[in-house]
């Protein structure tokens, strides 16, 4: 959408707001592009409580370290079709020769670590559920009794002391590339925290938190 149809920063929608033709106002990484749009209008903060999608979701945020979230989601679908929809026990049954594999796959990011890392993630969490605990469960089980306020970009941390204790955990039961800035990354995706601007049309679309901040 051309910036003509768009306004940065009306009244009562925030300095770090944009409000689109449709009257709707979102932050300006949202605003890019239809892609960013779309996920941001339908996925990003939205609860993700299946052991797939939380597998899915954490994989992806290990593989955009370093790079754009726009990357990663133009990939999506190649990821998808690369680590079998990101179904746990198939991810954990790959080896060397399909890394091998995935290294010569120029629809996904050729990097050895985060593709190794998927698979050694994979495996975790498989042994993770035969000793009964589901790792989406887990997760969630971090999810904070309040979450933000931002009305400012520049209120948002990268990082917190509840990201920071998940990556402990996580790193302690052998997971990789789940360092505290990609594990706040996750928690904003799949809802743990609420981090859209106070004015986004978004702001409290996942239902779990009240308008005091509080968890529902």
């Amino acid at each position: 959408m051309g910036r003509s149809s768009e306004t940065v920063g009306p009244v009562g929608a925030g300095p770090d707001l944009v409000v689109g033709a449709d009257g709707c106002a979102r932050p300006p990484w949202a605003t890019a592009n239809e892609m960013l749009r779309a996920y941001y209008d339908t996925e990003w903060g939205m609860p993700v409580r299946t052991e797939q999608g939380v597998f899915e979701r954490l994989s992806l945020e290990g593989f955009q370290a370093g790079l754009s979230w726009a990357t990663i989601l133009t990939k999506r679908a190649a990821f998808r079709r690369a680590f079998h929809d990101f179904d746990v026990d198939r991810v954990a049954q790959m080896g060397e020769e399909d890394i091998q594999r995935l290294l010569s796959d120029a629809a996904i990011i050729r990097h050895r670590g985060k593709i190794a890392a998927t698979v050694t993630n994979a495996r975790i969490a498989q042994r993770m559920r035969t000793e009964g605990t589901d790792i989406a469960e887990h997760i969630w089980s971090f999810q904070p009794a309040l979450t933000y306020a931002p009305r400012t970009l520049a209120e948002i941390p990268t990082q917190d002391e509840t990201s920071r204790a998940l990556s402990r955990d996580l790193k302690g039961r052998g997971f990789r590339f789940v360092g505290p800035t990609t594990m706040f990354a996750l928690m904003e995706a799949i809802g743990l925290v609420d981090t859209h601007l106070v004015g986004s049309h978004r702001r409290g679309a996942s239902g779990l938190f009240g308008a005091d901040g509080s968890r529902r």
